[in-house]
């Protein structure tokens, strides 16, 4: 079963989302890195970039799919993990540390409330994979 960490919220987008007071830090989940396989490229916003909830922000390739990566807030880019550039692999070995991609400047905090919690998350992951 995939690494769902309690403390953060979920999209099913399969992003995950740490937010802290009005930021959020956000990334692709462990089961989405495992759905792609090795990934060999990032392609992230610019900071300054504004975007709507579930307007794609950028995407990842791997060796079998480019997937787009959804906004699961809406917000303006505060920082981007530059060093996905060099190192994309970061996003299967660590997807919840080194391999976060974009930290944002949440527009407006009740749309948290719409964002999975783990256990969600995980009852998401096993019905989408019985169909």
């Amino acid at each position: 079963m995939a690494n769902i960490p309690e403390d953060l919220n979920y999209t099913k987008d399969h992003e995950w989302v740490r937010v802290e007071e009005k930021r959020a830090t956000v990334g692709i989940t462990d089961h989405a890195q495992n759905q792609l396989g090795d990934v060999v490229y990032v392609e992230l916003p610019k900071v300054g970039d504004t975007f709507e909830v579930a307007e794609p922000f950028g995407s990842v390739e791997s060796v079998k799919a480019v997937s787009e990566i959804y906004m699961p807030l809406g917000g303006t880019v505060a920082e981007v993990n530059d060093s996905l550039n060099d190192s994309p692999e970061q996003v299967n070995d660590d997807p919840y540390g080194d391999g976060w991609m974009i930290v944002i400047e949440i527009e407006n905090l009740s749309q948290v409330d719409s964002l999975l919690n783990a256990a969600e998350y995980e009852d998401y992951i096993k019905e989408e994979g019985a169909e």
